[in-house]
């Protein structure tokens, strides 16, 4: 598998963002996009319309779930992975809700977070 499509990393923290960028390209050669909240993550979609968005729940200005909620009104068929440093079911169940295909805990190993982007990527793309 060989993912080249456009993909929008959302965190507050560069050194998040970086390490994700690091993991998408050894899945084939994304143009990776950057915002530092949902605010400006919520722009960023509606000009670029990304394939993919990974999405960061605790943020200043405004946080994922209102991000979340965001892009799913501009583009109901977003495919959108969550990046959690907690894993409350009630975080997760409520991002399902509102259109999240997947969650991803930040503390997981680099190989496991590969493998969950592979089987989401596949999933919504093959």
């Amino acid at each position: 598998m060989s993912f080249n499509g456009k993909v929008l990393l959302v965190d507050d923290e560069p050194h998040i963002r970086k390490f994700m960028s690091l993991l998408l390209a050894q899945l084939g050669s994304p143009t990776v996009l950057e915002a530092a909240n949902g605010s400006d993550a919520i722009e960023v979609y509606k000009r670029e319309t990304p394939d993919l968005v990974l999405l960061d729940v605790n943020m200043p200005i405004m946080d994922g779930i209102g991000a979340l909620k965001g892009i799913m009104a501009v583009d109901p068929d977003a495919i959108i992975i969550m990046l959690t440093s907690q894993s409350s079911r009630n975080l997760i169940s409520q991002a399902a809700e509102i259109g999240a295909s997947n969650y991803i805990r930040k503390d997981t190993p680099k190989d496991e977070i590969l493998k969950s982007l592979r089987e989401t990527i596949e999933a919504c793309f093959e």
